[in-house]
């Protein structure tokens, strides 16, 4: 690794509303474990890492979020939608390296460490905003479709989808306070892109009709 990804890893911090969802892991009596959790984020955020420095694409900034992680990217949209589905896709690729990886642990290392790894990697895959899974299916929008309209209903589906889960959790707690936090963060980052999301489609519209 060269000293622009040593760089952006000496930029990492940790988004304010990851504390509480320490907390609450804290609060559940296993520090050890969160540790793990906190171990395998900065792995997984290290896959984007990796992917966007072997395509040549600049990572300003690394925030631990307490779904995964954000990486922030020199000139964001103008990234082409093929690299921004490779990056999205790094980082689950680092998760799955270490469930297999896992399997040389100590037997009580293993167990708690891939149990992690799967959760992240559910989590991380669920096709919605901000998540992983929601960045590889918008960057599929923006190869096949380029329709405004496409890319607007899916931030519909992903605002449904975290709101109800934010509902859901709500009316559960204390038992559901983890699966709170993450689902009130993962709504306020998708209504932050509804709010944008003209601007985002005014952009891309210039960059196809530059294309074109």
């Amino acid at each position: 690794m060269d000293e622009r990804a040593y760089a952006t890893m000496m930029r990492m911090t940790i988004h304010p509303l990851f504390l509480p969802f320490l907390l609450g892991m804290v609060l559940y009596g296993n520090v050890s474990y969160y540790a793990l959790i906190f171990t395998s984020l900065l792995i997984h955020e290290l896959g984007h890492i990796i992917i966007a420095w072997l395509l040549g694409v600049k990572v300003e900034r690394c925030v631990i979020m307490p779904y995964g992680g954000e990486i922030e990217i020199a000139h964001g949209y103008s990234i082409s939608p093929h690299k921004q589905l490779l990056i999205s896709i790094g980082g689950p690729v680092s998760t799955l390296c270490c469930i297999f990886i896992a399997a040389f642990f100590d037997p009580l290392l293993a167990k708690p460490f891939i149990k992690i790894q799967m959760v992240l990697l559910f989590v991380n895959l669920i096709p919605i905003w901000p998540l992983d899974g929601g960045r590889i299916v918008l960057s599929l929008i923006l190869i096949f479709s380029k329709k405004a309209r496409v890319y607007e209903l899916f931030l519909s589906i992903s605002l449904i989808i975290s709101f109800l889960t934010v509902i859901v959790t709500f009316i559960l707690l204390p038992k559901t306070l983890i699966l709170f936090i993450l689902s009130l963060f993962v709504c306020i980052k998708v209504i932050q892109e509804w709010r944008y999301r003209k601007y985002r489609i005014a952009f891309e519209k210039h960059v196809m009709n530059r294309l074109t």
